[in-house]
């Protein structure tokens, strides 16, 4: 799994975002590296699990001739308390690591492979995740 060498807080702020002003993306919008991608429609904290699991469906459709690039990161913490602790008594332990992921990302690229194999293995991909996307090509 994804995680950072090393974080300068063990904890972050929730960061409330208000549904009414929805935020697009402006860094990381276009394919720069492969032929084919798959671009988040709807935004979500993707965690370091899940993004795993979406490149490990796509590298068994790639073969050994497919190239697959992770434009996602998880570099955000997220905690959870544990299981019947009552309500106050501070914030959780530290869980994992998310990517906080807005409309118009592009999340996977792929390269090397058929158009047909590719796309379905976007589509496979984007099963995995908490949002919603679609294929893009060049």
């Amino acid at each position: 799994m994804l995680l950072p060498k090393k974080v300068k807080f063990r904890k972050w702020h929730t960061k409330r975002e208000n549904p009414k002003k929805l935020r697009v993306e402006t860094r990381g919008t276009t394919i720069s590296f492969g032929s084919f991608a798959l671009k988040a429609i709807s935004s979500a904290r993707v965690k370091s699990q899940q993004i795993e699991s979406a490149r490990k469906v796509m590298s068994r459709f790639a073969g050994k001739n497919g190239k697959i690039w992770t434009r996602i990161f998880p570099d955000r913490p997220y905690t959870q308390k544990a299981a019947e602790v009552g309500m106050g008594k501070g914030k959780g332990d530290p869980q994992g690591y998310c990517a906080e992921v807005r409309p118009g990302r592009v999340l996977f690229e792929i390269d090397g492979v058929p158009e047909l194999s590719a796309k379905e293995a976007l589509r496979k991909a984007g099963t995995k995740l908490p949002l919603k996307s679609k294929v893009i090509t060049r």
